[in-house]
């Protein structure tokens, strides 16, 4: 009974943070540029130890990096909204100050003047610093990142000038994991590293956003199998306590 028991309870703490995992994807279904990150299996693993060298253990095997499997897009007409192509992602300045990475793109600009994303993060230029737009300005920008700024008051053909270029970089050859924040971060390295841009362009679509890569009935699939086993190991536990208690009856007869 102990070592069923054991198990079972053993398979209840493992997949907790499956169980944590697909509530956090299930909660991020409409936000904008959400990346599912965590993933985690359990496979069977040999205990170490005194006893036979059959004996197996349920453990827990997962994995933090980004995927960054493009979500659907959605058309908005907006000027300040870009659906970052592929697996090109946006240089921000995160909560701490230092520089982080997302795949969110509804921009806007915020009392001072300056660009930031819609969860009040810092939009970083090519060259690290902030980009200020002129108040009152209309924004374009180019698949390729360029922000004009043009002055919608103006007679005959606006005249768009060059305020800033987003920072992008891709991330096709780069493990990306994420921050407490939600940002991405470059795996292995400190916070606020910097890395070189693969080989494929970079690129965004604008007046777009990139949806949740969630697929909300995978999810929820996954999510009621995870119930499902939960029930039954629980039910494990309850049946081998109900054989030892008819064992000890059966000694106290005898």
């Amino acid at each position: 009974m102990d070592r069923l028991s054991f198990n079972a309870m053993a398979a209840i703490n493992e997949d907790r943070l499956i169980r944590q995992q697909l509530s956090n994807d299930i909660a991020n279904v409409t936000t904008v540029g959400f990346k599912q990150t965590f993933e985690a299996t359990i496979q069977p693993h040999q205990a170490v130890g005194e006893g036979f060298d059959s004996r197996l253990q349920p453990r827990l095997y997962t994995t933090d990096r980004v995927r960054l499997d493009a979500g659907p897009l959605m058309v908005t007409g907006r000027d300040l909204d870009v659906s970052l192509n592929n697996k090109t992602v946006l240089g921000v300045t995160g909560n701490d100050g230092k520089l982080a990475f997302t795949r969110r793109g509804d921009l806007r600009v915020n009392p001072n003047g300056v660009l930031e994303t819609g969860s009040g993060h810092m939009v970083q230029s090519q060259d690290g610093g902030p980009i200020t737009i002129p108040v009152g300005s209309r924004i374009n920008i180019t698949k390729t990142g360029e922000i004009f700024a043009s002055d919608p008051t103006q007679q005959g053909i606006p005249q768009e000038q060059l305020v800033g270029s987003l920072m992008l970089r891709d991330a096709s050859t780069t493990n990306l994991i994420k921050r407490e924040d939600g940002l991405f971060r470059v795996d292995e390295k400190p916070l606020g590293t910097d890395f070189a841009t693969g080989p494929e362009p970079v690129s965004l679509t604008p007046q777009a956003l990139e949806g949740s890569s969630v697929n909300p009935m995978a999810s929820m699939v996954k999510l009621i199998e995870q119930s499902r086993s939960f029930e039954h190991q629980v039910r494990l536990i309850k049946e081998s306590k109900s054989n030892d208690e008819s064992g000890a009856s059966m000694m106290k007869v005898s």
